[in-house]
């Protein structure tokens, strides 16, 4: 089978360049630094997520196209954000410039409001009906706000230098780095009007296994990843004093929490059979990713 993430990656990648503003179009420097920050070599997993989700229900792809666009856009106006000085003040990011060291740090700022503006403007205009629009809006929304990403990133920002026990680690990135992660599979599902009751609470506890699990792999490869890889320098997160699962339970702790994750979001596909194989290989591609 073709690798379902290089599909969806090269899919995804096209709608972001029809959606994105051209450099050329004024203000040219904050389009720049939009097209900057969103094609710099990023994963592409939400979107993935999201396509291979829906594609298990048998919803074509072309329905899917604005959603993957979107999530990956808000996730992309995130990591400008964290970067900033005020935040997590990094200078790399997938090896290379933050946005606000190749910009400005105001462009920056700049670049991601207006990203995380048009993540809605394409779901308004995305090819689905009204009420799947609107239910793809809440759903992302409700996970990029305070009760969610945002939420998390000011929880995350309150623990460095601090002690944290495994509940208050696992609710900073239940909400930082799961809940766009669990949107991204929800907006899925959602496009199918197939999906039952009981199939969507099986994918919910995916989303939530999934979510955590992608966050403890970043945490060992902030440990033991090579820096040319990972795009920042390894230990960063050690050294700015940031709660983490390996802070929490060391590295073999965090590897045994990684196992027992893995094995909580494949425990949830059983029932779909064949079905979830494209989401059973990105489980594998998150478990075992080297950045």
């Amino acid at each position: 089978m073709n690798n379902p993430l290089q599909i969806w990656q090269q899919r995804v990648e096209g709608t972001l360049q029809q959606v994105l503003p051209s450099e050329s179009a004024a203000p040219t420097r904050l389009h720049q630094a939009m097209r900057y920050s969103i094609f710099n070599g990023g994963k592409r997993v939400r979107p993935a997520l999201l396509y291979a989700t829906g594609r298990m229900f048998g919803v074509e792809a072309e329905i899917l196209d604005s959603a993957a666009a979107a999530i990956e856009i808000i996730h992309s106006y995130s990591l400008i954000h964290d970067d900033l000085p005020s935040m997590d003040d990094d200078d790399i990011r997938r090896g290379r410039a933050t946005c606000h060291r190749e910009f400005d740090e105001a462009t920056a700022i700049l670049a991601g409001d207006a990203l995380q503006s048009l993540a809605f403007e394409v779901l308004v205009n995305a090819n689905a009906s009204l009420e799947l629009r609107l239910d793809w809006i809440k759903l992302l929304s409700n996970a990029s706000g305070s009760s969610g990403m945002v939420g998390g990133q000011q929880l995350d920002l309150a623990a460095e230098q601090v002690k944290v026990d495994s509940i208050e680690l696992n609710n900073i990135h239940n909400l930082k780095t799961g809940a766009l992660i669990k949107a991204s599979i929800l907006m899925g599902a959602s496009a199918a009007e197939s999906c039952k009751a009981e199939e969507h609470s099986k994918l919910t506890s995916f989303a939530e296994a999934i979510g955590l699990a992608f966050q403890v792999q970043d945490d060992i490869l902030d440990i033991e990843g090579e820096s040319s890889k990972i795009g920042k320098p390894q230990g960063s997160d050690l050294k700015k004093g940031k709660s983490t699962f390996v802070s929490l339970y060391g590295m073999d702790g965090a590897k045994a929490e990684l196992h027992k994750l893995q094995q909580q979001a494949l425990d949830s596909l059983t029932s779909f059979d064949q079905r979830s194989v494209e989401l059973n290989a990105i489980i594998d591609f998150i478990t075992k990713r080297d950045h």
